[in-house]
């Protein structure tokens, strides 16, 4: 399998865990010290365990529950060891008893993990970007 499409493989396992609210498979496709940009939070995360103990609390207090997601328009560029991957994101959760619908577009920079750590060779996340899709165009 080439880079291009480990990354997209890593990017579709990412996306599917999500969807399937599998935590521990979600946040083991990313590095302990990725970071996130959701336009829906005042501040940065910077961290994976930042964003797992948000998450955590989402579940907790919010009952938040990831119904479906699906990703289109997917598009990777390789730059060494990094892989900028950029999609478009349809998701359905549940919050608070209520359903949302959410048309975003992501960000999604891959590092290739180098020889000696225990997941070498591997595409972990680095870093997310959530935007919200700009109004006016049409959604899939």
């Amino acid at each position: 399998m080439n880079e291009r499409d480990q990354v997209l493989k890593a990017a579709a396992d990412l996306v599917a865990a999500f969807a399937r609210n599998d935590r521990e498979a979600y946040f083991g496709a990313f590095s302990a010290d990725a970071s996130f940009v959701f336009y829906t939070l005042e501040q940065p995360l910077l961290s994976r365990d930042a964003y797992q103990a948000l998450w955590d609390t989402w579940r907790s207090e919010d009952g938040f529950e990831v119904l479906s997601c699906t990703s289109s328009n997917a598009f990777v560029s390789l730059q060494g060891d990094v892989a900028i991957f950029i999609h478009d994101v349809a998701t359905e959760l549940r919050m608070q008893g209520e359903q949302h619908f959410s048309q975003e577009r992501e960000t999604i920079v891959f590092k290739k993990q180098a020889s000696g750590q225990e997941q070498q060779g591997l595409w972990l996340a680095c870093h997310e970007h959530l935007s919200a899709m700009p109004e006016g165009l049409p959604t899939p």
